[in-house]
C-alpha cells in the first residue's frame, strides 16, 4: 500500500476501533467486573509494550545518530515531560474515575457522565499522539518499512482500543440508564485520537530534529496513563490473576505485532 494510504487507514482504524467496542454496550445487559478487569489489563499490556517496541526504541536508535552514546537522552526527558503533560491535564480538565470513584481536577457542574467521558478522554490523547507522531516519523524518512511499523502500532492501539471501548460504554450505561447515550459517551471519548494523531503527524513530520523527543513524550504519556488510571480501574485487587494475565497477553500481542511488522 501507498504510505498515505497507510497513514489514513491507522488514523482511521484507531477511532473506529474505540466505536466498535463502545457498541457492545447493545449486546450486553450489565457491566461486569471480571471483563472490565481484563478489558483494562489488556489494555494495559498493549500500551506498555507499544510504549516500549515501537516508541522508546526507536527514539533511542533516532537519537544516537546526534547524540551518540548519550541518546538515551531525548528518551529519557522525552518520557519524564510526556508524564507531566498527563499531571497537568489532570489539573485543568475536570474528569472522574469510576474504577477507584475518584474526582480530579477542577470542581464544575458537568454532569457525571460527561467527567467520565473526559477522564477516558484524557488518556486517549496519548494514543492518539504515539500514531501521529509515528507516522509522521515514517513520512520523513519515506521509507515503505517505516509505514508498516507504524502501521502495525495504530492496529495494536485499535486492537486495545476496543475492550476499552466497551470499559467506558458499559458503567457508563449504569450511569446515564441509556444504552444509546452510553454509546455515544464512549464513542466522542475517542474522537480525540484522530485529531491528536492528526496533530503528532504534522508535528513529526515537520519537526525532524524532534522526532527522538516526540517519540518518547508519547512512551511516557501512556505509560502514565496505565500507571494513574487503567491498572486502579482494572481493581486488579479483586481478581489478580485476571487482570495480570490481560496485562502479559495484551503485552505479547503487541510485541508480536510490532516485531512481525516492524
Amino acid at each position: 500500500m501507498d504510505g498515505t494510504v497507510m497513514t489514513v487507514i491507522g488514523i482511521s482504524i484507531i477511532f473506529v476501533m474505540t466505536s466498535l467496542g463502545s457498541a457492545l454496550v447493545f449486546f450486553f445487559r450489565a457491566e461486569s467486573k471480571k471483563a472490565n478487569t481484563l478489558f483494562l489489563g489488556f489494555a494495559s499490556g498493549i500500551m506498555i509494550a507499544a510504549s516500549v517496541w515501537s516508541l522508546l526504541l526507536p527514539s533511542i536508535e533516532q537519537a544516537g545518530e546526534t547524540f551518540g552514546a548519550l541518546a538515551f537522552i531525548p528518551a529519557a526527558v522525552g518520557f519524564v515531560v510526556g508524564g507531566l503533560f498527563l499531571v497537568l491535564l489532570d489539573k485543568v480538565v475536570p474528569h472522574f474515575h469510576s474504577g477507584t470513584n475518584e474526582e480530579e481536577g477542577p470542581h464544575t457542574a458537568l454532569s457525571k457522565p460527561v467527567k467520565m467521558m473526559l477522564a477516558v478522554t484524557i488518556h486517549n490523547i496519548p494514543e492518539g499522539l504515539a500514531v501521529g507522531f509515528a507516522f509522521g516519523a515514517a513520512a520523513s524518512s519515506g521509507e515503505p518499512a517505516s509505514f508498516v511499523s507504524a502501521l502495525g502500532l495504530a492496529v495494536g492501539i485499535g486492537i486495545q482500543n476496543f475492550p476499552e471501548g466497551a470499559a467506558v460504554s458499559l458503567p457508563m450505561r449504569g450511569v446515564t440508564g441509556s444504552r444509546g447515550k452510553a454509546f455515544a459517551y464512549g464513542m466522542i471519548s475517542g474522537v480525540v485520537e484522530p485529531i491528536f494523531a492528526i496533530a503528532g503527524y504534522f508535528l513529526a513530520s515537520q519537526l525532524i530534529v524532534l522526532q527522538p523527543w516526540l517519540l518518547a513524550f508519547a512512551a511516557g504519556a501512556m505509560i502514565f496513563v496505565v500507571a494513574e488510571d487503567l491498572i486502579p480501574d482494572a481493581r486488579m485487587d479483586e481478581h489478580p490473576h485476571l487482570g495480570t494475565w490481560g496485562v502479559m497477553i495484551g503485552f505479547v500481542v503487541m510485541m508480536i505485532l510490532d516485531v512481525a511488522l516492524g
